[in-house]
This record gives structure tokens, sequence and C-alpha cells, in this order.
């Protein structure tokens, strides 16, 4: 089983390479559709961080 995760830093979704912040790359600050695309393609679980 593969378990998308979704990163939020200061209401922000994130994605941090290697878990380095200074290499922070962001998508907005809506979750919701971050969170739409994932069950869109079978997510059944999610891993929030």
């Amino acid at each position: 089983m593969i378990i998308p995760a979704l990163d939020l830093i200061d209401g922000t979704v994130v994605r941090l390479h290697q878990g380095d912040y200074g290499k922070q790359r962001d998508y907005g600050n809506d979750p919701l559709p971050r969170l739409q695309d994932y069950a869109a393609q079978g997510a059944e679980v999610l891993h929030l961080v």
C-alpha cells in the first residue's frame, strides 16, 4: 500500500526536498484540492504532516 503524504507549514501545502526547509516548494494555502487529487487517484488514506 502506498500512502500519500500532505505536508503543511503555517497553513501552506508544501513539499520539502529530502526534509530541507531551504528547498521548499509551495502548493498554495488550500489543502482541499490536493486531498481531492489524491482521492481521485484512488487514495483511501493520507499521512498528514
